[in-house]
């Protein structure tokens, strides 16, 4: 799930800005950091979070695994490690389904960038 179109352009963001952007609690945040060993926010002077960019599409995914997916923790980490090849391997009906509507908001998505006033 690749969302950098969506993310504001910055080499870093506080925890409560990626809460904002992830959409969950900043403590739903720092759990998920104890439990999957790729999100690692470095930390400021001031023992502040600071996420990379990265991070943040990393959590994007893990929320998606487990909110859209219904993955359970250790099913989402099992699917990370793996990379998208089991999610594709599933061509039921919801997965087409789920093809169709992302392509179809790419589709709305560039319209309104379209006929947006720019600046």
């Amino acid at each position: 799930m690749s969302v950098s179109g969506k993310l504001p352009v910055k080499l870093y963001y506080r925890i409560g800005e990626v809460a904002d952007i992830v959409g969950v609690e900043p403590h739903v945040l720092r759990y998920w950091e104890t439990e999957f060993r790729t999100i690692r926010p470095q930390k400021s002077r001031k023992g502040q979070r600071i996420y990379s960019r990265r991070d943040v599409e990393k959590l994007l995914n893990v929320k998606d695994l487990l909110y859209t997916h219904k993955f359970t923790i250790a099913g989402a980490r099992k699917q990370l490690r793996d990379g998208p090849v089991a999610l594709a391997q599933s061509d039921g009906p919801s997965t087409k389904i789920r093809t169709g509507l992302l392509e179809l908001k790419k589709e709305v998505e560039a319209m309104l960038d379209e006929i947006s006033p720019s600046g």
